[in-house]
Parts: structure tokens; C-alpha cells; sequence
């Protein structure tokens, strides 16, 4: 096996929740060192976010395998100065606060580059480090509906929350994923580190660029229901199957819906795939999907080159062979809550590396190693800890 292409990075992780843990995690699993850096009365919220997969949640262990932890007091006098002293020894911060805290605390990026003009520092926030809404609180739901993305999902009569964040993760991990790499190929040549700026709700808006881009041209704004991909072509939407089950049709090209009407039995509706300003013959495409289960539109699928798809519903994704081949879910053996934890793969694959597999540490197991690394003497971390900068370390496990 190769080596993976982030081992030797560093990185110290001080986000919660899941934009910058996402992320992280990416990062984790192409070779980084990723160090979560939490607070010791309770660390990462999500740790304690139910349903607990054991001693903590299992939104946590999804998201935090192959990281270490150290637990900080970042509120205590001595707690800033820590942190300075780390990014000497550190390639990358990762931080989600409200935009001015991190300068509040005395540790944002002309701090922290004054210590290591090399540093990349990533800020995710919800709608970026400045701008009138820059203080907000918001969720992922805000950030969809500010971006206009909330707006045409749904029937027509009103919009319907998305079922996963897009924001968060879309709009959020992977724009600091691309600005982390981003900046670090910019270091190489300058040799100086950046501040990598991500707003989610920004992130949310450029996944309209397409979207938009037809809007503009035709000069009417964005239909929620009546736009090609979100139910306004017959061509392009889910259908119910004879047993109740559903079916995605995604046959946008014309070369695909005509291949679909001809093994579907119905040639002569390819021609109207665009009538009625590109509804198309949505009546005739139900009735066809209702005369069939989702089991034969499954095998129909495997017959035909004519995107179609089975709507594969709660755990079904898990035995679905392509899924299963690609083994994009994961098992963590986890020591310290006594089993194994699932996960999902994260999707970037480097051929002949394999990503590690190490379980979500526990809060603060990794303090007294990571000060070590980054030349803490034992007098200073014991000094430290009689402050309450620092916790005691968790027991081993046996």
C-alpha cells in the first residue's frame, strides 16, 4: 500500500459539531495528524448529542475516527498561550466560533502567525467573517434559506427542509477541505500560511450555479416545482412503483429518455420530452412506473442504459452490492466503548492507499502526548494541570 498524501500534516481542530469535524475527518483519513483540541467540562457537544452508541453519541464516532484529543481550557488565563505555543509545531487550525472570537481570545491569525508565519488558520462560520449578518446565530436551515436553496425544494405551495445538511457539509466541509489544500499549495511557493475563509450559506448559494445560470438566461427567477430538477420535468423526478416503493428517473438527455420510452414500450413519447415548457409527458411516465414493482425497475435498470434507480430507503443502501463493493461503510473497533462503531467511508479514494481506521478518541487521551510533541516540559504540563488549564488524562483501557 502507498503512503497517503496528508501524512505529515498537522492539524490542530478546535470546531464542533459537524462542518469543521467533517472536514477534519477528510483530512484524517488522507494521512493527517488531526488533534481535536476540546473543552475539559464536556468537549465536542456532539460527543453527548443522543441516540449514545454507548458511553458517548454516535453522531461523535462518525465523525471523529482517526483524530486525537486534547482537552484545554482555552477561558483560562494560561489557556491562549498554550495554544500560541502549539502552532509553532502545527500546519493548519480549523476553528468554527463566532466570527471575532478567536482575535478575543488572542489567538487569531496575526497571533497565530506571528508564532508560525506558516499556519494556515480555516474560519467556518455561517455567513463569514464579515458583512452585517456576520454575528447571527444560525443552523443549517438559516443558511439554505438566506442562499435561496430552501426556496425550490418542495411542491410549488411551499418549501420543504432538505434531509441533510447541505450547508454544513456542501456549503461548509468541503469548501474547507478546498481552501485548506488550497492555501497550503500556496504556502509551498510563498512560504508564508493564509486565513481560509468559509461561509456556509455561501457554500449553499454556489450549489446554484447551474440553476442560476438558466435563470439568468431566461430572465424569470428560480420556480420551486417547476424547474428541471426539482419536479418540473417528467424527465427528471421519483416516481411510485406498483408495490408503493420508488424510482428515480434521471433521463435529462435526450438520448436517455428516448432509451428509456423504448424499453419501457412507449417509443412514441420521447418526442413530447419537452412539451409544456419541458414538463413533458408526466401522466403517460407514472402510469409506467405504476405498472412495474421497484424489485423489476431494479432489474430493468440493470437491462438498460437509461438512468433509472431504485429509491433505496433506510438501511437498504448497506446491502446494495456497488455500495458493498466500494466498502463505503466502515466498522471502527472501538476498545473504549467496548464494540465496533459504523461509519461511512469519506468519499475522496487515492488508489493503492488505504485510509487508517482508528476509533474517535476520548476527551483529552491524547493532552500529555501532544504537549510533548510541541516541547512542553513535564514541570509546565504538571503546572498546567494544577491551574485547571488541563484534566487529568482518562484511564487506560485494558
Amino acid at each position: 500500500m502507498g503512503a497517503l498524501p496528508l501524512q505529515g500534516l498537522r492539524v490542530l481542530d478546535l470546531s464542533r459539531l459537524l462542518p469543521g469535524p467533517y472536514a477534519t475527518l477528510v483530512l484524517a483519513d488522507l494521512g493527517a495528524d488531526v488533534v481535536k483540541l476540546e473543552d475539559p467540562g464536556g468537549g465536542d457537544y456532539l460527543r453527548w448529542m443522543p441516540p449514545l452508541a454507548g458511553q458517548q453519541s454516535g453522531w461523535f464516532h462518525a465523525l471523529n475516527r482517526n483524530k486525537r484529543s486534547m482537552a484545554l481550557d482555552l477561558r483560562r488565563p494560561e489557556g491562549p498561550g498554550v495554544v500560541l505555543r502549539l502552532a509553532r509545531r502545527f500546519d493548519v487550525l480549523v476553528e468554527s466560533f463566532r466570527p471575532g472570537l478567536m482575535d478575543r481570545l488572542g489567538v487569531g491569525y496575526q497571533a497565530l502567525a506571528r508564532e508560525n508565519p506558516r499556519i494556515v488558520l480555516c474560519s467556518i462560520s455561517g455567513y463569514g467573517q464579515d458583512g452585517p449578518y456576520r454575528d447571527r446565530a444560525g443552523h443549517d436551515i438559516d443558511y439554505v434559506a438566506l442562499a435561496g436553496v430552501l426556496a425550490v425544494n418542495g411542491p410549488p405551495e411551499r418549501p420543504v427542509p432538505l434531509g441533510v445538511q447541505v450547508a454544513d457539509v456542501a456549503g461548509g466541509s468541503w469548501p474547507a477541505v478546498a481552501g485548506i489544500l488550497a492555501a497550503l499549495l500556496g504556502r509551498a511557493v510563498s512560504g508564508r500560511g493564509a486565513h481560509v475563509d468559509i461561509a456556509m450559506a455561501e457554500g449553499a448559494l454556489a450549489m446554484l450555479a447551474l440553476q442560476q445560470g438558466a435563470a439568468d438566461a431566461r430572465a424569470t427567477p428560480l420556480r420551486r416545482g417547476r424547474e428541471p430538477l426539482n419536479g418540473g420535468s417528467a424527465c427528471y423526478g421519483v416516481y411510485r412503483a406498483k408495490d408503493g416503493g420508488f424510482v428515480a428517473l434521471g433521463a435529462l438527455e435526450p438520448k436517455f429518455f428516448q432509451a428509456f420510452c423504448e424499453a419501457a414500450g412507449r417509443p412514441e413519447l420521447a418526442e413530447r420530452q419537452f412539451d409544456g415548457e419541458g414538463a413533458g409527458p408526466r401522466a403517460e411516465v407514472e402510469a409506467i412506473f405504476a405498472s412495474r414493482t421497484r424489485a423489476e425497475w431494479g432489474e430493468f435498470a440493470a437491462r438498460h442504459d437509461v438512468c433509472v434507480m431504485p429509491v433505496l430507503e433506510g438501511d437498504e443502501p448497506r446491502q446494495d452490492p456497488q455500495v458493498v463493493h466500494r466498502r463505503s461503510f466502515v466498522e471502527v473497533e472501538t476498545p473504549w466503548e467496548g464494540r465496533a462503531m459504523p461509519g461511512i467511508a469519506s468519499p475522496v479514494r487515492i488508489r493503492g492507499a488505504e485510509a487508517p481506521l482508528r476509533p474517535a478518541p476520548r476527551i483529552g487521551a491524547d493532552t500529555d502526548a501532544v504537549l510533548a510533541e510541541c516541547g512542553f516540559e513535564a514541570g509546565e504540563v504538571a503546572a498546567l494541570r494544577s491551574a485547571g488549564v488541563l484534566t487529568p488524562a482518562p484511564e487506560p483501557v485494558s
